[in-house]
């Protein structure tokens, strides 16, 4: 099922940006790639496919240029500190386990509940003030989904399972958003994603499950 799945997204994908290019439909060619590869990156985040940080990186150039070219200033930064997580999301999964071995996912724990949730309110707040001098398009909005973004990215780079919860109330925010903003198929895309997320919840709580070490209380470095 999973191999039939991924033959028709690539079809479909193909078909999207041959259509882009050829001016059949009224969607550019960065909001094309931007959806193209941020539907593969979730699919292999959900799978646990370590290939998910260099397609992410990609994906995160593509989205970079096209928030630039709609005002969604926090979103545009929020790309590039996609790119630094994406690098280090990439070495801690391969090497961030004990004695440098893969990752293995985790809960997370009450001390980063504490830290991450002051810093959701701070980040925010101060963040909604600064686009609002800068003219944002939406700048509550804007600077919410955007901590929480970095919020989700940052558990997700410590294969932390409660990434997946923060993705899913961003990603209904965020499908809204870009619709207000007449970019549907962004919207598309983060619709996808949150459909992508909830399987990953299942798939990573399965894995949970499966870790022994986990269920002693056994941390990581990573």
């Amino acid at each position: 099922m999973k191999k039939l799945l991924l033959i028709v997204s690539t079809i479909f994908s193909l078909g999207l940006l041959i259509a882009s290019w050829r001016h059949l439909i009224p969607l550019g060619l960065t909001e094309v790639f931007g959806f193209v590869s941020g539907g593969y990156c979730v699919w292999l985040t959900v799978e646990e496919n370590v290939w998910n940080w260099p397609v992410g990186i990609v994906n995160s150039i593509f989205f970079l240029s096209l928030f630039l070219q709609t005002r969604l200033f926090a979103d545009a930064g929020l790309q590039v500190v996609y790119i630094i997580l994406g690098l280090l999301g990439w070495y801690w999964w391969l090497r961030g386990g004990e004695n440098q071995t893969p990752l293995p996912v985790r809960r997370i724990r009450a001390s980063e509940v504490a830290m991450l949730g002051v810093l959701v309110v701070v980040s925010t707040v101060g963040m909604t003030y600064f686009l609002t001098s800068v003219h944002d398009a939406a700048p509550f909005w804007d600077a919410l989904t955007t901590v929480l973004s970095l919020t989700a990215q940052y558990l997700l780079t410590k294969k932390v399972w409660e990434n997946w919860p923060v993705w899913i109330v961003a990603d209904v925010i965020y499908i809204w958003l870009y619709s207000s903003k007449h970019l549907y198929l962004t919207s598309v895309l983060y619709a996808l994603f949150l459909i992508l997320c909830l399987q990953g919840v299942r798939a990573w709580r399965r894995s949970l499950q499966q870790n022994p070490l986990q269920k002693n209380g056994t941390t990581y470095v990573g």
